[in-house]
């Protein structure tokens, strides 16, 4: 079976500097993967070069959907992939887009709808929402919602083309508890909804890591400190390694870590 995701020998140089350093990486299909680390660490860079935005040196391998690199139409590739990141409602401008006009914008990949759409799309958008339990957002405007209520309707557009491969990039940064907790339920709810769908989930925070994403990888300073099944990477050691703080972990009755600094 191919990877959704393998990676070999990864380095990749951004304005002159080394940002990720030799990483060796393989994610199976439908897995539920975390990639954890500070701020700095690279976990931005991953993303970029996965998608096709950096490009690693010579003699590395990236593979993405059964797609290698350099040998492939990487626009196309990416209408296979959902990127969802909460950065992308302030790229709304000045129009006041309703939640249904930025789900049905997901085949266009627009920011807002311009154009007229099937009625096959208006149907799937309206279901899409329905199963996110967000019927309400289709016709309220987008600038007036939550930021949770936002990366909803960014993961209803992301699924609007059906992906194989969602990569959730920091959905909760700008989130407080209420709206975070909210957010983690959406995608506790898609995992369970969508068993064939990989997901990857990228955040800075040991909390917002759900039972569901069984495997990962902390990144320190554009190298892979751990990787492997989730019990195995989250440990106190690792996690004191990756932040530089006496990190002690506490966990919770459904299966989330939380952290104390002794």
């Amino acid at each position: 079976m191919e990877a959704a995701i393998h990676v070999e020998n990864a380095r990749v140089y951004l304005s002159g500097r080394e940002i990720l350093h030799g990483i060796n990486w393989t994610v199976a299909p439908g897995e539920r993967c975390f990639i954890l680390g500070a701020n700095g660490a690279g976990k931005t860079t991953l993303v970029r070069m996965l998608m096709g935005y950096a490009w690693p040196l010579f003699g590395a391998t990236v593979e993405v959907l059964g797609k290698r690199f350099g040998s492939v139409n990487l626009q196309e590739l990416r209408k296979r992939i959902a990127w969802v990141s909460p950065l992308m409602h302030q790229w709304l401008g000045d129009r006041e887009w309703t939640g249904r006009e930025m789900v049905l914008s997901g085949p266009d990949a627009t920011i807002g709808l311009f154009r007229e759409p099937t009625p096959e799309e208006e149907a799937r958008a309206a279901a899409l929402m329905a199963s996110l339990r967000a019927t309400a957002l289709m016709e309220r405007k987008v600038v007036t919602m939550s930021s949770g209520e936002q990366v909803k309707v960014l993961i209803a557009r992301a699924l609007m083309t059906n992906p194989d491969l969602m990569i959730l990039d920091e959905p909760s940064v700008f989130l407080d508890i209420a709206g975070r907790e909210f957010l983690l339920n959406t995608i506790a709810e898609l995992a369970a909804a969508r068993p064939e769908l990989t997901l990857i989930f990228i955040t800075q925070r040991i909390e917002d890591i759900l039972p569901e994403f069984s495997r990962g990888l902390i990144l320190r300073e554009g190298r892979i400190l751990a990787q492997g099944a989730r019990e195995e990477v989250l440990t106190e050691p690792h996690l004191r390694a990756a932040f530089d703080l006496p990190i002690r972990l506490i966990a919770g009755r459904k299966g989330r870590l939380w952290t104390v600094i002794d």
